[in-house]
């Protein structure tokens, strides 16, 4: 259900911090120059970096922020740190004493930490922090993959392959394909978009990591199956999956008080119209050629805000692997079951395109260091909406852009619409 608007709420801003992992030249591994002579960025890190960076970027006194939620998944396992409300509250000494909150929905715990501080602001706050953030690097592939397979229905679903995830939306790719047949091709098409947008995002994990169709949309020494399981292997290679990052970010939630309180006018922002969340059952599983729950959180959102899909300039989805973006596509309405491949084939949802989606790279290369994945969603619609994406700035001004973000393999749904006021 939408989350009931009583009071304006207004995004003012944040930080994101590079997203980094294998393949992005700043991280630190056995082969890399610097090993042994520095260590790369630990959890405390990167809620630290956000937040300062968050609050100095916007002119925002720590003393101001009345209440915060941090977003992340995995804390006691990859980083063995939990209560990490209180590990926010210890960024500044301003924080002491304050309502410090850490929720978790595996991949949606940034988009259920922002719904929280939106719902908040109904209730009487008036500057809120959101903080996501995850460090996913500091095990091995496959520790990391029983780790996050968490997320599932562990007892059920473990078994299906060392790496759990990546064997579900494989599934779905076999399904999608079958049943709409489409190519490996065709939905290769989101890996190459993603990493063409992420080349022009320094940011981005993959910002210097090419693709080619040609590449994504076979099987080579350079983008191999990597599943154990024998039914799924062959529907999903490297290109296919999100990238194992490591990041924070961090934004600022405001009502009409807060902004008055901190000296900002409205055109300093944009407007939340709409936040939708929806959750679904995690002991079974429905048409895998759909997201049932997203499309709900969609329905709702349009519904509150009054809007429809042809309404929406810019897009950041959900795409932890190529068919989770195809299938957004068609869960948000801009395509009909079975057809969001077409999307990518005319260039739609490219740069370029009446809808260009995932701007910077997506999970797939901007990166997906799962806390943080909702904050950074919501801050890449501001930056588009205020003309800060450089190289990869979107040639429209788009007066309404909308996220979603997702946990699990479709079971918490996050959908947030948000307004440009200058249009």
């Amino acid at each position: 259900m939408a989350v009931k608007l009583n009071r304006r709420v207004f995004l003012l801003g944040g930080h994101i911090t590079p997203f980094i992992g294998k393949g992005h030249p700043d991280f630190v591994h056995k082969k890399h120059p610097d090993f042994g002579k520095r260590d790369n960025p630990i959890l405390e890190d990167y809620i630290k970096t956000a937040v300062n960076q968050a609050l100095k970027d916007l002119s925002v006194p720590p003393q101001a922020i009345q209440k915060a939620w941090i977003g992340n998944f995995a804390g006691e396992l990859f980083s063995s740190q939990g209560h990490l409300g209180s590990a926010l509250a210890g960024v500044s000494p301003a924080f002491r004493h304050k309502p410090f909150i850490r929720v978790e929905a595996a991949c949606a715990s940034g988009g259920i930490a922002l719904s929280s501080a939106v719902e908040s602001i109904q209730a009487g706050t008036d500057i809120a922090l959101v903080v996501g953030a995850e460090v996913q690097n500091t095990v091995s592939p496959r520790i990391g993959g029983d780790y996050l397979a968490r997320a599932s229905d562990y007892k059920r679903q473990r078994s299906l392959d060392d790496f759990t995830f990546p064997a579900m939306f494989a599934r779905r790719i076999r399904d999608y394909m079958a049943l709409h047949k489409v190519s490996r091709e065709d939905i290769a098409r989101v890996s190459v978009k993603a990493y063409a947008n992420g080349n022009k995002n320094p940011l981005a994990h993959m910002k210097e990591v090419k693709l080619d169709l040609e590449t994504a949309g076979s099987v080579s020494e350079k983008n191999v199956n990597f599943l154990s399981n024998e039914e799924l292997k062959a529907h999903l290679t490297v290109s296919d999956c999100s990238q194992v990052s490591d990041g924070g970010a961090a934004a600022i939630v405001v009502s009409e008080a807060g902004l008055k309180a901190l000296n900002k006018s409205i055109s300093d922002t944009v407007e939340f119209v709409a936040v939708a969340q929806t959750t679904d059952n995690l002991f079974e599983d429905y048409d895998s050629d759909l997201m049932e729950n997203t499309k709900a959180a969609a329905d709702a959102a349009y519904s509150y805000a009054g809007l429809r899909p042809k309404d929406i300039g810019v897009a950041e989805v959900h795409d932890c692997f190529s068919i989770a973006e195809v299938l957004m596509y068609e869960a948000l309405g801009f395509a009909e079951r079975g057809k969001g491949t077409n999307l990518l084939k005319t260039g739609y949802t490219s740069l370029t395109g009446p809808l260009p989606v995932n701007t910077g790279g997506g999970l797939i290369a901007f990166g997906h260091p799962v806390g943080a994945t909702g904050i950074k969603q919501v801050l890449e619609i501001y930056r588009q909406m205020k003309g800060l994406c450089g190289a990869y700035q979107i040639p429209h001004q788009p007066r309404y852009g909308i996220t979603a973000n997702m946990g699990g393999n479709d079971k918490t749904s996050v959908v947030t619409i948000l307004r440009n006021p200058a249009l």
